[in-house]
């Protein structure tokens, strides 16, 4: 029954677009026509030097692909309306006849809200952002709750255009919920997590962040994980559950300056009040040579131990970023191997004496 339903649809189909083709095939290219025309003409004023034009060019040609392809369909819809095989039943939902029109309208507004929300997030939106000095993490959450809301209202008004009752999808959401509980704790469980991030925002993008050890910045935050870009420009994607459950340590989360250590070890008989004014000498010149390096708080030479086979130094700086960890830390220890080779301080390795009795 089936196959003789699609069959005949399929004829109508053909019948129909045969007598309608050629008056449609040629509004289709008065379309076509009228965009590329707008194009020209928005290309031209652009390459006038209109500084509103020229700025926004990405834009107003993606408003306008997107305004002609929608037109497209809208008129496909407008044009074929009288014809049988649009409205000829292929299934049904309860009481509710599903035919191809209905199906189209609900991918239009589906597909339409996913177009709109996503040209006012990348183009309208920073605008607002710049404005009020938002930073990334807060833009990035907003942007995600303003997509979600978009497509879940834009699902019930298909749903609710196709004609279904949305009371009828009770039991069909007891059954997913029977499903979720048993065989989808964990999607559940990152899903809820991922909720959680983006209102309490513990992370947010943009932080630098160390998991199991590894060191990376936050990209992006889905709803169900996280992706980290870490410092060798390697993508981890981390379950979202992960951040609210085990340690996670967030460089970025209040206050970006970071504190740096940075060990040094001399040989017993050194000058231990010439070691500390060349560790401090080496912070002020780093000081000077960078932007990163701070002047308050001062940087502090920690005299730690009595090791071994060394007297054990730290110094202790700051930094306004931590994105710049390694390469302070690195230029910071070139010039101390200098300085104590220039003024003849020795740095020492460990060494092993073996007695040998007769």
């Amino acid at each position: 029954m089936n196959t003789y339903l699609y069959l005949t649809m399929f004829t109508n189909f053909t019948r129909e677009l045969y007598y309608q083709g050629l008056p449609f095939l040629f509004f289709l290219g008065l379309i076509l026509l009228g965009r590329w025309l707008v194009l020209s003409f928005f290309k031209r004023i652009s390459n006038r030097g209109k500084s509103f034009f020229s700025e926004n060019e990405t834009p107003i040609r993606y408003f306008i692909n997107w305004i002609t392809t929608y037109g497209i369909l809208v008129f496909i819809l407008f044009y074929f309306s009288s014809s049988t095989w649009m409205f000829q039943e292929i299934t049904s939902v309860g009481k509710v006849k599903i035919s191809a029109f209905l199906i189209i309208i609900a991918i239009l507004i589906i597909s339409f809200a996913n177009r709109a929300s996503k040209m006012i997030t990348k183009h309208l939106l920073p605008r607002a952002y710049q404005r009020y000095q938002l930073d990334r993490g807060v833009q990035f959450t907003f942007n995600r709750i303003f997509h979600y809301t978009v497509m879940i209202v834009a699902f019930v008004v298909s749903l609710t255009t196709v004609g279904i009752d949305l009371s009828a999808l009770t039991v069909f959401a007891g059954v997913i919920g029977v499903g979720i509980g048993f065989g989808m704790q964990n999607i559940t469980s990152n899903f809820i997590s991922g909720i959680i991030l983006l209102f309490e925002r513990p992370i947010k993008v943009g932080d630098r962040v160390i998991v199991n050890g590894i060191i990376g910045d936050i990209e992006k935050i889905n709803m169900r994980a996280t992706i980290i870009r870490t410092i060798d420009n390697e993508h981890i994607i981390v379950p979202n559950s992960y951040f609210l459950e085990e340690h996670v340590v967030n460089r970025s989360y209040s206050d970006p300056t970071l504190r740096l250590r940075i060990p040094i070890g001399v040989a017993y008989g050194s000058d231990v009040e010439k070691v500390r004014e060349l560790l401090l000498q080496v912070a002020r010149d780093e000081m000077k040579a960078s932007d990163v390096v701070l002047a308050d708080p001062e940087p502090f030479v920690h005299f730690k131990a009595f090791g071994a086979s060394s007297l054990d130094f730290e110094l202790f700086i700051w930094i306004s970023s931590p994105n710049h960890v390694i390469a302070t830390k690195s230029s910071i220890n070139f010039r101390i191997n200098k300085i104590l080779k220039e003024h003849n301080i020795e740095i020492p390795f460990p060494q092993l004496d073996l007695h040998i009795k007769s």
